[in-house]
């Protein structure tokens, strides 16, 4: 996974109104804590912010006033209406450290015929991987499932030194049978004998 560069300045105003300046200024607030260091507060540019979060899990190269930090970020805070970034969480890692995340999981291949439904347990599968070498995604083949068929975690393959972060009988995906519409019954209701 690239890395992407940040630039971000440190914050010495807290609250709703100075986050509201940060905002209108086109920068999202943000927290940068780990490794037992003390939290630093940042504002981070909203666009280049917007464009790195596009890949999940993104590996950060974050410089700020010359300090350069490798984090990635753990909680995002969106508008509920609009959608724009209000805050960031990015947790500092290391180079070779393990950390835990999640991945999205994504599907290819068709079910067997007969109108079954693909029900994604998990949307995310969660793993250890080195800081530096997360997947961006998990594939399953679902070629030819049928109803009652599971997909469980410890199916599916994960690239080289990443492991599974959840036990291994757990269900990512299962397929379901449709569920068939009654057929309306013949001489409904209102139609007596005369």
């Amino acid at each position: 996974m690239a890395e992407v560069k940040i630039s971000a300045e440190p914050r010495t105003e807290f609250g709703k109104g100075a986050a509201r300046r940060i905002r209108r200024a086109d920068k999202v607030p943000g927290v940068v804590y780990g490794h037992g260091t003390e939290p630093v507060h940042v504002a981070l540019p909203g666009h280049d912010l917007m464009l790195a979060l596009k890949t999940p899990n993104v590996l950060i190269g974050l410089d700020v006033e010359g300090r350069r930090e490798l984090v990635i970020p753990k909680a995002v805070q969106r508008d509920p209406l609009k959608g724009f970034l209000e805050h960031v969480d990015l947790l500092v890692v290391k180079r070779g450290e393990k950390v835990t995340v999640e991945v999205p999981v994504h599907t290819e291949g068709e079910l067997a015929p007969g109108g079954n439904l693909l029900e994604h347990v998990l949307n995310a599968l969660p793993v250890e991987a080195e800081a530096t070498h997360i997947p961006e995604s998990v594939t399953v083949s679902v070629e030819g499932l049928n109803a009652g068929h599971s997909v469980l975690a410890r199916d599916i393959t994960l690239p080289s030194g990443t492991s599974l972060a959840v036990e291994e009988d757990a269900v990512v995906l299962q397929v379901v049978a449709a569920q068939a519409e009654a057929a309306p019954e013949e001489g409904g209701e209102g139609e007596g004998e005369a």
